[in-house]
């Protein structure tokens, strides 16, 4: 019953993943829906990829695999995150492959998977230059070959994350490809199998297709959004996302009348004030407070003093916003549009901020035509 509701378009994120595919030469696809799918609902959107036949999945919580598993996805979920001691019995139990990144991973790892007699299906995650988690490229090859040559472990895969690469003109991801493919480089010398190699996030999938090697990792892209406001558009995705809401209340003020907490809006004129029931309680940005923009009518309208928990307001130009009304935060309306990118530069931010900040309080709703 909330005015207030996200609407995910199947048709979008289906077509943004055969832009994709067809980009990348049909390579395998890892879709990434971590947190929360970029805001769009976890567990449809990766049961509709599974439908799709995507490769397998992504995310970043041990949690978030158990979620999926639990909603009844097969397909192999790879979990992105640091593995602790604690949780890789809970990753056995549930089929779910993760990143390796030290020794000390290989000796508990052995030590659980000996004890339950059961293998692990492992990412062997290296270090190319980002600096957060993973084995660093150039010191690898003493922890490839323990992982390699252990009884109890399974390695699929072999990645690294790139660290520039929504910058096509940073010579850092080229520097990082070299790296990781120098790493990668003692398999063959070990004479064993080369695993699956992944390296290209959004960015590599759009910019680099020398990183591209045996399957993608796209996440933002998928999504229809793009990884900077400033990017350049090589694919044309469609963004699969609109919020909506509506006027919740009308109201006319006199000349001098103060708006919101701490009154930082003040009207120079009478002015028509309506009310939209979303706030930064919703994921919708403070900083867009005297500063973002709504689609009424298909007209913008300016919002108007400080984004409250639950609401906020908008000058609506002279023009009586009767409640009821349809307010169009993101996406399109009459042909006019607002997207993330826009919205990321009002807030001084990025475009997954913006995405993954809408929580689970907004209700989303799914169309496929």
């Amino acid at each position: 019953m909330r005015p207030t509701f996200i609407e995910v378009s199947l048709e979008n994120l289906r077509h943004n993943l055969q832009l994709i595919q067809k980009h990348t030469e049909n390579r395998p696809v890892m879709a990434v829906v971590k947190s929360n799918a970029y805001g769009h609902g976890l567990i449809r959107v990766a049961k509709f990829y599974e439908e799709l036949a995507v490769d397998c999945l992504g995310v970043a919580l041990l949690e978030e695999g158990i979620l999926l598993r639990k909603s009844g996805i097969s397909l192999p979920i790879v979990v992105f995150g640091g593995v602790l001691t604690n949780q890789i019995s809970e990753y056995l139990k549930w089929n779910l492959e993760f990143f390796l990144s030290s020794s000390e991973n290989i000796r508990e790892l052995e030590r659980i998977c000996e004890a339950c007699e059961q293998q692990a299906v492992v990412h062997l995650k290296l270090d190319s230059g980002m600096g957060r988690v993973g084995c660093i490229a150039e010191d690898s090859a003493g922890f490839i070959e323990k992982a390699v040559f252990s009884k109890h472990i399974f390695v699929k895969g072999v990645c690294s994350h790139l660290a520039c690469a929504d910058d096509p003109e940073d010579p850092m991801t080229v520097e990082q490809l070299e790296r990781f493919l120098d790493a990668v480089s003692v398999f063959e010398r070990l004479g064993v199998r080369v695993p699956i190699r992944h390296l290209a996030n959004s960015g590599g999938v759009l910019y680099f297709p020398q990183t591209h090697l045996d399957l993608v990792r796209p996440g933002i892209l998928l999504y229809g959004v793009y990884p900077e406001p400033d990017s350049p558009h090589l694919l044309d995705v469609r963004p699969a996302l609109q919020l909506k809401s509506q006027v919740s209340f009308h109201k006319s003020v006199p000349n001098g009348f103060t708006v919101s907490y701490g009154a930082t809006w003040t009207s120079t004129k009478r002015a028509e004030i309506a009310t939209v029931p979303l706030g930064y309680g919703d994921g919708y940005r403070r900083a867009f407070s005297n500063r973002g923009e709504v689609l009424i009518g298909g007209k913008r309208q300016a919002i108007v003093g400080r984004v409250c928990m639950d609401q906020f307001m908008v000058k609506s130009k002279n023009v009586r916003s009767e409640a009821g009304t349809e307010v169009l935060l993101i996406g399109e309306q009459d042909g006019q549009s607002i997207t993330v990118e826009e919205m990321s530069a009002w807030a001084e931010t990025i475009p997954y901020e913006i995405l993954t900040n809408l929580n689970e309080r907004i209700p989303r709703i799914y169309t496929n035509k």
